[in-house]
């Protein structure tokens, strides 16, 4: 057959079959508008970084960012207040995000707690002033080798890294995403988007940059084999139920679907995938969540990161985790709650167990608080197996009460310092309490709420969560809570025995004079510790209104 013959086949098949237009997607912009808010901002902030000259980007960074933060919060109560949360709760953006009460709860939440922790990002008074250039927490040129020529000369000149501001509103961005996703890709994007830009902050500490950049290190290959682990648990479920959808994957386990796809014939209604693929899945939401045995990488990270980096990542990585790890067990998973929960228990009982027993162990002061987040992390994975709506709101409220605590526990971190730095090592916080009374006494409201003590809000998380494990049916779970949380109270009141009955040494650090930004951290962080603790029913109420999910 001739070449022209061949083509003008072609050219008639072309012209009897017209390719239909392709469809544009459907987005409701008004109802992910918290997270554009956030994204919008990030990219103005590039901006700022590549434009605006260098004495003005830290004012403009700052302004950005605390702006962008307060307008998605505002459109989040206006969702919120629209309905959305309750009557008008629903799937958006072509199904890929959830728009409930759960979803905005946690979002405002994690909008709320990075204000305060950017706050701490700002703060540029602790240190002493460098050539006279006042510094802040993060090294003056990131991308230069610690100790070399290029980094002291950067040092010397005074410079400061602003573009944190924006690499923390992309990390915000994925957290708004992460608890709403509504299709396992969705999911999956989110968290790289928050981990990639948490991986990067943890290296940029000015002070001990190869302790800085080793957490930062380790952090991102446990990060990456977390990711793997979660992107095969999506493959399997995909393969399971021919499906990345949520609701889609809840209706083949529990049989309501019938119309199989002949291409996935084979696998789909295979119990041997979902199983691998849940638990997949399951493992890469417990690392980011800290729980044992997925924690090797919290101890590190934590001390090693810059401390205004960890507050915000201890504080909202495990909001949005937490958010994430309901809706897979609660909208997904229902239909397997026989397996599981029995996982979930042991894992909850050697998280708590784990991580009060390890804590009792630790001489610095931010392991001491990371092995004390892991502790927590058990604490509020009670509430998770309860299966019961009050366990949806307790582990709401938990996750409310949680954050402020962290943030401004590591805010009052950042200010004991000697001449190396922070001081972190306990030996050095004996006897604050003669030296520095208030910062040690906020201190140890923080260490008491972290405890449970009552008229905190650490006891009315803990009371919550244990109620909710207890009414549904994991009595057991309880016990060894409270047992737990008495261990975990010895080697806090021991850090306050230590800084209020030690003599204080004469060569011991001294307390830093912070910035009202530092100070507004601190401050917001004890009210909302007392407030939760003495009146904790508006903030119950709320959380048990926004407990319900959107199928």
């Amino acid at each position: 057959m001739s070449q022209q013959a061949v083509h003008s086949l072609w050219t008639m098949a072309a012209e009897a079959e017209p390719l239909g237009k392709i469809p544009a997607p459907h987005i409701e912009y008004d109802q992910i508008a918290p997270v554009l808010i956030i994204v919008g901002a990030a990219l103005v902030g590039i901006l700022v970084e590549a434009f605006a000259p260098r004495r003005a980007r830290y004012h403009a960074q700052l302004f950005v960012t605390v702006v962008a933060l307060a307008a998605s919060f505002a459109a989040v109560v206006g969702l919120a207040a629209g309905g959305h949360a309750t009557t008008k709760a629903g799937i958006a953006a072509m199904g890929a995000i959830a728009v409930d009460g759960p979803a905005l709860f946690l979002q405002g939440v994690i909008l709320l707690s990075s204000v305060v922790a950017v706050f701490t990002f700002a703060e540029r008074r602790l240190d002493p002033e460098a050539h006279g250039n006042r510094i802040d927490s993060f090294a003056a040129e990131p991308a230069a080798v610690p100790g070399s020529d290029q980094e002291k000369a950067a040092v010397k000149a005074g410079f400061t890294t602003t573009e944190v501001f924006p690499i923390a509103l992309f990390a915000i961005a994925g957290m708004l995403v992460f608890p709403a996703a509504n299709d396992l890709l969705t999911l999956f994007i989110a968290l790289e988007v928050f981990s990639l830009p948490l991986y990067l902050l943890c290296a940029l500490a000015r002070r001990k940059r190869l302790m800085s950049q080793e957490a930062a290190v380790k952090y991102f290959l446990l990060g990456a084999f977390s990711s793997a682990f979660l992107l095969f648990g999506i493959a399997l479920l995909y393969g399971y139920a021919g499906s990345v959808s949520y609701a889609r994957i809840a209706d083949v386990v529990d049989g309501s679907v019938r119309s199989i796809d002949p291409a996935l014939a084979d696998t789909m209604g295979n119990d041997a995938l979902l199983l691998i693929g849940g638990a997949m899945i399951l493992m890469g939401l417990l690392f980011k969540v800290g729980a044992v045995p997925f924690h090797m990488w919290t101890p590190d990270v934590y001390q090693g990161a810059p401390t205004p980096v960890t507050g915000f990542m201890a504080a909202a990585t495990k909001v949005a985790a937490f958010g994430a790890l309901l809706r897979l067990l609660y909208v997904v998973l229902p239909g397997l709650a026989w397996d599981w929960r029995p996982v979930m228990w042991a894992v909850s009982i050697v998280t708590m167990l784990g991580g009060a027993i390890v804590a009792i162990t630790q001489t610095d002061i931010k392991r001491l608080l990371a092995y004390s987040s892991i502790a927590h992390a058990g604490f509020i994975l009670a509430g998770v197996i309860a299966t019961t709506p009050s366990g949806v709101s307790s582990v709401l409220f938990y996750l409310l009460a949680y954050s402020f605590v962290t943030i401004g526990a590591f805010a009052v971190v950042t200010l004991v310092r000697d001449a190396g730095g922070e001081a972190t090592h306990l030996s050095k916080w004996a006897g604050l309490g003669r030296r520095s009374p208030l910062v040690a006494a906020v201190f140890a409201v923080f260490l008491l709420a972290f405890a449970g003590i009552p008229l905190t809000s650490g006891f009315a998380g803990k009371f919550a969560v244990f109620k909710a494990a207890a009414e549904g049916g994991a009595g057991a779970l309880v016990v060894v809570g409270v047992i737990s949380s008495a261990i975990a109270a010895f080697f806090y009141i021991r850090v306050i025995v230590l800084m209020f009955f030690s003599e204080p040494k004469p060569e011991g650090p001294t307390v830093a004079v912070p910035s009202p930004l530092t100070i507004t951290t601190i401050g917001v962080g004890v009210a909302v510790t007392l407030v939760l603790g003495v009146a904790p029913q508006y903030f119950l109420d709320l959380a048990s209104q926004a407990g319900t999910f959107v199928r």
